[in-house]
């Protein structure tokens, strides 16, 4: 594996009108400061953050998930990256305050009915 732990940040940037869309709440900011925040603390060999398409958490962006884990986040504000990398990349500790509860997004409750 190339990455201990590889993060995607939804940067999906919907038409005007259309629901609403990570991309437009800052996506590419969370971008930048993930990558400044991994690289300040030298971890950039061993983790990884892009950008990514949707992913399917347009209700709860701007939405970010971590893989190998597979921990997704809603909400995340610019303001969040340093706790998250401080907590879950540095220390494997969740933050909980943050993880995206898939059961109250309206396209995933109508699955699970």
């Amino acid at each position: 594996m190339l990455y201990k732990k590889h993060i995607f940040i939804c940067t999906n940037q919907r038409p005007e009108g259309a629901r609403m869309s990570c991309g437009e709440s800052h996506g590419l900011a969370l971008v930048a400061a993930f990558k400044k925040h991994i690289k300040d603390k030298n971890l950039n060999a061993e983790i990884r953050a892009q950008k990514a398409g949707c992913l399917e958490a347009c209700e709860a962006g701007p939405s970010i998930v971590i893989y190998p884990e597979g921990v997704f986040y809603g909400n995340v504000q610019v303001t969040d990256v340093e706790e998250i990398v401080s907590e879950h990349l540095e220390n494997d500790r969740v933050v909980e305050r943050l993880v995206l509860d898939f059961n109250k997004l309206p396209w995933y409750a109508k699955l699970n009915k």
